[in-house]
């Protein structure tokens, strides 16, 4: 038999009355609050953005760490902080196709480029590339997270659930490490961290929640930094939506744990909301070097986040005020099946095939008949 104290009780009873206070005050509260300080704030905002694109960081001779620099986003950024006469540290597991892209950076315009082969999912090689990188150059301003695969497999479609820990080993812990070994060095500079999330942190995709779930990970992560840090660390989150990448051309990990290539899986996941015209669409697919040219340039000016294509932050409108239409829009696009059950018969891919969209909405490198006949595994 349970005996409360009486002082127990009061506590609680105080607790509910003060919940209960809160649940009618904080919505007016809020409200009224927003509209008095929002408007004004959004007017700063918009004054320091002018002012922000007039004045930006000057990178020349400044140290730069980037992560999965071998391909895709990270390599064509190694190119913009090149441009702009940055000394480079780059980071990936193919120390070949890394050597390449320094031999471009250097020959850019970066005045020095040292390549550093290693796994950010193991803790013990990003302390290494922190450590390196420092050794080398003797300071570090500014890390950038990129490092990343994917995953396009159904939950119920991993036998074993485990297979699918690299997405999550990769895509969040290895950020994590690498931040961790990293803030010293970047407090000693006042340096700025900036790591590619993804819009998919808010958008439900189907097949992709492991891949989701480590994006949305990853931008809670460093938005709680923010507070931690302060003033001496700045934090740029990057959102992308579909771009040129190994990603977008179906590179991703398989519900069996390898990393292959397939490139008809990839036509399931590249639709998305067309949120200017309320219907569902095909998203198109950015150009990588356009992307890569806008982070650097949002990160120099300071920005807290970067999102690309622009048009993507609207979907993070509807997510907040419509949750239930995003979900709609993706299950009829990427889930529904047209005259059979394949897994290749979806909606979204009968309006692409039918359309032949993709010989717009998507860029060369990814729309290629030859790319899109074979399957290729790569071993982890």
């Amino acid at each position: 038999m349970k005996i409360f104290h009486p002082t127990l009780i009061h506590t609680e009873a105080a607790m509910d009355l003060i919940n209960g206070v809160l649940n009618l005050v904080a919505p007016p509260f809020t409200f009224f609050t927003m509209l008095l300080f929002l408007p004004p704030w959004i007017f700063f905002k918009f004054c320091l953005g002018i002012l922000r694109s007039v004045i930006s960081e000057n990178i020349s001779g400044k140290v730069v760490l980037i992560t999965g620099a071998s391909s895709g986003i990270g390599e064509h950024l190694a190119y913009e902080y090149a441009s702009r006469g940055a000394c480079l540290a780059l980071c990936a597991r193919r120390e070949s196709r890394l050597r390449e892209v320094a031999d471009r950076c250097r020959h850019i315009g970066s005045p020095d480029v040292i390549v550093i082969r290693a796994d950010v999912s193991h803790a013990h090689d990003c302390k290494r590339i922190v450590d390196e990188t420092v050794n080398h150059f003797n300071r570090l301003d500014h890390l950038v997270n990129n490092a990343g695969i994917s995953q396009v497999c159904m939950l119920e479609e991993a036998d074993d659930i485990t297979n699918l820990r690299p997405v999550m080993d990769i895509n969040f812990w290895g950020s994590v490490y690498t931040t961790k070994f990293a803030v010293p060095h970047l407090r000693n500079s006042c340096g700025r961290i900036i790591v590619l999330s993804s819009s998919a942190s808010w958008i439900p995709l189907p097949r992709m929640s492991i891949y989701n779930a480590s994006k949305a990970a990853l931008a809670q992560f460093y938005d709680t930094l923010r507070v931690e840090f302060g003033s001496d660390i700045k934090i740029t989150v990057v959102t992308p939506g579909f771009i040129e990448s190994e990603l977008t051309q179906g590179k991703f990990l398989s519900h069996e744990g390898k990393l292959v290539v397939d490139y008809d899986a990839r036509d399931l996941i590249v639709d998305i909301l067309n949120d200017d015209q309320m219907q569902v669409n095909l998203s198109p697919v950015m150009k990588v070097e356009r992307c890569a040219r806008s982070i650097v340039k949002g990160a120099l000016r300071g920005e807290r986040y970067v999102t690309e294509p622009g048009w993507m932050k609207m979907s993070y409108v509807w997510k907040v005020l419509w949750p239930e239409a995003m979900e709609w829009i993706n299950r009829l696009m990427c889930m529904t099946t047209v005259g059979g059950d394949s897994r290749d018969d979806t909606f979204g891919k009968k309006v692409l095939d039918i359309s032949g969209a993709q010989n717009i909405l998507y860029p060369q490198s990814i729309q290629s008949s030859e790319m899109k006949s074979s399957i290729m595994v790569i071993e982890l």
